[in-house]
């Protein structure tokens, strides 16, 4: 089975001889089903943390190439919490801008919308996607522009992890996100 929607589909649909499950069945199906989904809520978070890892871990860090006269530029990644409290990213800190803030991005009346946020949760066991189109990492004020190959060094402060270096790759302007993942 290659998801759970498979196998619940699986236990409701008809046999190979066409015998669909009775009512009596059913209920055990279903307790099969709710069992399957159950163990593999348990496994995801296990699998997806090394045994030796704890907190924060930050992987394929990336952002694109700038144009020459640019101000800003965004910084995208994927935040997993090897802990068992969660932990929130307050705040961002990097040599290469004036500043670093939190965005999001939402669809208003047709528009779409770009604004700060105060922070971003990442829970227990789980993970958190900050990508384009949705929550990033927005530089402000470039003190150069961002070329392909660049490097830019990043420090993401939590609340419970505390500070967490990590480095930006820097793909080419219309480039895909790199193959690139730096662990902390």
């Amino acid at each position: 089975f290659h998801d759970l929607g498979e196998i619940r589909r699986a236990t409701l649909a008809p046999n190979k001889a066409g015998h669909h499950p009775t009512d009596r069945e059913r209920p055990a199906m279903k307790i099969l089903w709710i069992l399957a989904a159950l163990i593999a809520s348990i496994a995801a978070p296990a699998a997806a943390c090394a045994p030796n890892e704890r907190g924060i871990v930050a992987e394929s860090v990336w952002s694109k190439a700038t144009p020459r006269r640019a101000t800003t530029a965004a910084i995208y990644m994927h935040l997993r919490d090897c802990g068992t409290a969660g932990d929130r990213l307050k705040a961002i800190e990097t040599p290469a801008a004036e500043r670093a803030e939190l965005h999001s991005i939402s669809m208003e009346n047709g528009v779409m919308q770009m604004r700060p946020v105060v922070g971003a949760d990442v829970p227990a066991g789980g993970s958190i996607d900050l990508a384009p189109g949705k929550l990033h990492v927005m530089l402000i004020g470039l003190k150069h522009p961002l070329k392909e190959g660049d490097v830019v060094p990043m420090t993401l402060i939590f609340d419970n992890a505390g500070r967490v270096q990590v480095e930006s790759a820097v793909t080419g302007l219309g480039g895909p996100p790199p193959p690139y993942q730096h662990k902390h």
